[in-house]
């Protein structure tokens, strides 16, 4: 359950007649009663089943790969290793659907072939007739391993003399940022806070595994149907199995859940080699159980903070390091590690300060994309260092925060000016104003209460020159069409491009229908990831309507004898502003339109600002397009016998610059508040050198219904984002500050910190000794 709440101060102060508003999002028919097409639904005639054998050992030599007892296994077309492919095999596992740059060369091996670097490294596919059969065939391939030492730590990894994973020394990436004068900002300070913090692999747990389906037409066209954030992948498969780009066509059903995991390829590449070797189509559904290994959990980070700060709270100086574990291919480490630099300082204006961070890689599973994508680890040591030092201080850690918060027009980390909206204040005292009354406690449950603030980018790495175009289009009868290759992954990506036509065209939501999600005949828009799908796409689409509109209105203003800005659109009519009377409906309209001649459609192109990347000896220059910023707060209830945490409220606040639906933003701030409850306080994958060991949902414990409490959403509007209508990006922003305020509410609680994610129970208890002991 959760509420809304849209304080008044923040209340539209512009005419809008359909955006902003809760309306019913055009997907949600479909998803409700249950008639939603997703991947793992589709099927074809004489379809075969795919299962794939994944490693499990994480470092060891193939000495031998037998596949021949499942080559002869009846109903099995095809078993394919790495001897069947080009010696050169690989895939790209770079920023996928990039426009400008040049990509990090992240190439990894389709399938391994005389050595595996990671656990569930892929060896072998199958296509066979059933499920049951391929994976029968999957247990009749005879692997014979020779284990090698690997290794699993990163800062292991980084010593002279450790096993080679990545490069020459296992370094994924490195960056550094210099601002100001260190030391003299430590020699000001009045006292100095060192803390060191930890985070956990975190799993996406998507409701839907990866799932797809393959196929060679009659055209000779490979086509892929697939659960996917990314149709632009059509090119990687293409150039991993040797086709020219035009003739792979890759289509994104509706996405049960990506969080990032499906924002890199998985299996689209493995069924276009099944679909090309048999000629049939192909199916594969990955089980829970491999899901887990095919694509790339959340990064562990180490973080230390050393801040020095004066007696009245300002932070004069700050050096942080940061660290994080890539595993055994770089995917987009390299990427996720910059976010977490850029965001290594919070909302917090930081004139004195290092920043060095590194990427290593081990034998661990290769670590990707997940919502936040390094950010949020570094909030949660931001917002913990900050509470750290009030406790020093003696000094309330709002104050302190309202002492140090960057304001529109300030440099941030990078010397990037900002010039939104800064409404962390604002967001965060309403936050803490929701909680209302502090209850007490009782017997040996603890209340706790915490508050986070965040600022997170949205919108891609501007020197990736990112673009988005779509198509808007008004049929005869005055319905409309839009058509872009936004995939939608749950959060109402193509409803949301309904809205603004909606808005712009002046006809009711329901009059718009959205083609999405087609590389090949849908325009191309880029990925749904970096929470840039409502302000790339949102922005092409209002580009195409709005001028849709005025080659409409130029026609009515020819009618009615007034000029266009005298005119308006709304409920499928056109009429004079100031006598609605003189007014024609849209069909006609239309149909006036198109005996003139008159373009009726528009195909549009957003492209985002750029810059051309960071000095490499300060770390200074433009990164992101723009930020959002907000607060998220948590009350919690801690059992100081038993350990046990209980989140009792949780309720976030953010500046979300114009909301395009109420609703889908009220989907956005509630999904963030259950997936952050489960970072803090449950949520690890375990990892014994290297191997999963908890690689199930009933061993890998995500929140239930039973655990969360009502989740309160408040919205402010500032209007000031880039996006259309003045729109930011919240995707991701508002999962940022989740587990730093749960991680605070239970600091608060319990009088010390746990600096070790999740807070178990054990930890808990444990932490209580340590203080008990130590008087």
């Amino acid at each position: 359950m959760s509420r809304i709440e849209h304080p008044s101060h923040a209340a539209a102060n512009v005419r809008l007649r359909q955006i902003g508003k809760p309306l019913v999002r055009t997907d949600s028919p479909t998803k409700v009663y249950g008639t939603a097409t997703y991947a793992g639904d589709l099927v074809m005639p004489d379809m075969l089943h795919a299962a794939v054998l994944h490693s499990d050992r994480a470092s060891a030599l193939l000495n031998r790969v037998d596949v021949s007892r499942a080559k002869e296994l009846a109903g099995v077309h095809s078993v394919l290793t790495g001897e069947n492919l080009p010696a050169e095999q690989g895939v790209m596992t770079d920023m996928p659907g990039q426009t400008g740059g040049m990509t990090k060369n992240t190439k990894q091996p389709i399938l391994a072939k005389d050595q595996v670097r990671f656990f569930g490294q892929p060896i072998a596919l199958v296509a066979a007739e059933t499920v049951a059969v391929a994976e029968q065939a999957i247990r009749l391939i005879e692997v014979e391993y020779e284990d090698v030492e690997g290794i699993y730590d990163p800062f292991e990894s980084l010593r002279p003399g450790a096993p080679i994973v990545y490069g020459e020394d296992n370094v994924v990436a490195r960056y550094k940022i210099r601002k100001g004068d260190l030391e003299k900002g430590f020699a000001e300070a009045d006292v100095i806070v060192e803390n060191t913090f930890t985070t956990q692999y975190q799993e996406q747990a998507f409701l839907e595994p990866e799932a797809a389906l393959a196929w060679v037409d009659e055209h000779d066209i490979l086509n892929i149907r697939s659960s996917t954030q990314v149709v632009e992948h059509y090119r990687a498969v293409a150039d991993a199995i040797g086709l020219p780009h035009n003739r792979v066509r890759l289509r994104a059903e509706f996405v049960g859940g990506g969080f990032g995991g499906k924002e890199v390829m998985t299996i689209e590449v493995w069924l276009a080699l099944l679909a090309l070797d048999t000629r049939r189509p192909v199916r594969l559904v990955q089980s829970r159980e491999r899901s887990f290994v095919s694509h790339g959990p959340r990064h562990p980070f180490t973080m230390t903070h050393r801040s020095g700060v004066t007696k009245d709270g300002r932070i004069t100086a700050l050096e942080i390091s940061l660290t994080s574990d890539a595993g055994a291919y770089a995917k987009l480490s390299p990427y996720i590690l910059l976010y977490a630099t850029v965001g290594a300082t919070g909302p917090y204006k930081v004139d004195n300060l290092h920043v060095d961070s590194v990427s290593a890689a081990t034998n661990n599973l290769p670590t990707c994309a997940f919502r936040g994508f390094g950010t949020m680890q570094a909030n949660l040591a931001c917002e913990g260092q900050i509470e750290e030092i009030a406790k020093v201080l003696g000094m309330d850690a709002m104050d302190l925060r309202r002492r140090n918060f960057i304001q529109t027009g300030d440099p941030n980390v990078t010397g990037q000016i900002i010039r939104s909206a800064v409404w962390s204040d604002q967001c965060a005292t309403e936050a803490l104003q929701a909680l209302g009354e502090r209850p007490p406690g009782k017997g040996p449950v603890r209340i706790g209460r915490g508050v986070a603030c965040y600022q997170q980018s949205y919108g891609r790495i501007r020197w990736m020159k990112d673009s988005s175009e779509a198509w808007v289009g008004v049929e005869m009868d005055g319905t409309v069409i839009v058509r872009s290759a936004v995939t939608d992954i749950g959060a109402g990506q193509s409803s949301a491009l309904a809205q603004i036509t909606a808005e712009v065209l002046g006809v009711p939501m329901d009059q718009v229908v959205v083609y999405f999600g087609d590389g090949a005949i849908t325009p191309l828009a880029g990925t749904s990831t970096a929470s840039r799908a409502l302000y790339m796409s949102g922005n092409a689409t209002k580009m195409a309507a709005t001028q849709v509109r005025e080659n409409l209105l130029g026609r009515a203003a020819q009618h009615f004898g007034v000029a266009p800005d005298e005119l308006d659109m709304c409920d499928s009519q056109v009429f004079v502003l100031d006598n609605p009377e003189r007014s024609m409906s849209l069909k006609d309209l239309v149909m006036s339109c198109a005996a003139a001649g008159i373009h009726r459609h528009n195909l549009a192109i957003f492209r985002a600002p750029v810059s051309e990347g960071l000095d490499p000896e300060t770390g200074q220059g433009e990164v992101f397009p723009d930020f959002t910023y907000g607060a998220h707060a948590a009350e919690v209830a801690v059992d100081t016998e038993t350990g046990e945490v209980r989140v009792l409220q949780s309720i976030g606040a953010h500046d979300v610059g114009q909301a395009i639906n109420l609703r889908a933003v009220e989907g956005q701030i509630e999904g963030s508040a259950l997936m952050g409850q489960g970072f803090a306080l449950s949520e690890e994958l375990i990892l014994d050198k290297g191997c999963l060991t908890n690689a199930s949902l009933s061993e890998y414990l995500i929140p239930t219904s039973e655990d969360v409490p009502e989740i309160k959403a408040i919205v402010l509007e500032s209007r000031s984002g880039l996006g259309p209508f003045g729109a930011k990006g919240i995707g991701e922003p508002v999962f940022a500050p989740v587990a730093a305020s749960i991680a605070n509410a239970v600091a608060d609680a319990i009088g010390i910190r746990i600096f070790d994610l999740p807070i178990t129970p054990e930890k808990v208890i444990k932490a209580l000794r340590e203080k008990e002991a130590a008087g």
